[in-house]
């Protein structure tokens, strides 16, 4: 089962019909978390946040490529996704991911990242959950990098539910000396971000704001040290 990919991708076209998960996704979670549970041992808390139905949009932060598969397993509702169209090309590999939610990216589209927006945008207002990393890209060194604003625009455009993940420990690499296995990591859903104050404001300080509310949620679960607050400190200096 694939999960969200970096959000520089997009869908090649936004009128496309998309995908919903079917029972592959439910038997494909059914058959991780056990897997994830052995190799990972997950703490999974708060998945009561999640609303029970209406659109969700769940954002988070990104440390690695297990990210992807942690949060569609551990999610109390099923998830879609971004994926690369890379992985549509076969006719196995376009049923299956098709099957899991996933909608196509194509990295080479001029108008890629707004399209991304737009399936985004449909999956939310059809009242289903999409799954999205603000920061764009995955940290390469643990930080907490800026967000950007598209996750705020979804938000804003659909009145979806804006539901903060934290993601701890998907990057590490070493084992506990004493019991010689990796360290746990942890899943972390926050209560939704309010963002209904934001509606009178203009577009751009609305997103900016939504984008700072998502960004300060999310550390707030995992604790991580804000790129941009870090920068502005080393200039003063």
């Amino acid at each position: 089962m694939g999960g969200p990919e970096d959000s520089a991708g997009a869908p090649g076209s936004a009128s496309a019909r998309i995908a919903r998960p079917g029972p592959v996704f439910t038997i494909g979670r059914a058959v991780l978390r056990p897997l994830l549970w052995l190799r990972f041992r997950p703490r999974v808390t708060g998945r009561e946040h999640v609303p029970a139905s209406g659109p969700v949009l769940l954002v988070s932060n990104h440390l690695s490529g297990l990210d992807t598969i942690l949060i569609p397993s551990c999610s109390p509702r099923k998830v879609q996704f971004l994926a690369k169209a890379s992985l549509f090309r076969s006719r196995l590999g376009g049923w299956f991911f098709r099957q899991i939610g996933a909608i196509p990216v194509h990295r080479e589209a001029s108008a890629a990242a707004q399209a991304a927006l737009e399936a985004g945008r449909r999956v939310l207002a059809e009242g289903h959950v999409f799954a999205v990393f603000p920061e764009g890209t995955r940290s390469r060194d643990g930080r907490l990098s800026p967000g950007k604003p598209g996750a705020a625009w979804m938000a804003l455009e659909t009145g979806a539910a804006v539901v903060p993940v934290g993601l701890i420990g998907t990057n590490r690499r070493l084992r506990e000396p004493r019991a010689g296995r990796r360290e746990r990591v942890a899943v972390r859903f926050g209560p939704p971000i309010p963002l209904g104050d934001l509606a009178g404001l203009p577009g751009g300080r609305a997103r900016r704001e939504a984008t700072e509310r998502i960004m300060t949620a999310i550390q707030a679960l995992t604790g991580q040290e804000r790129a941009d607050r870090s920068s502005a400190g080393d200039a003063d200096a």
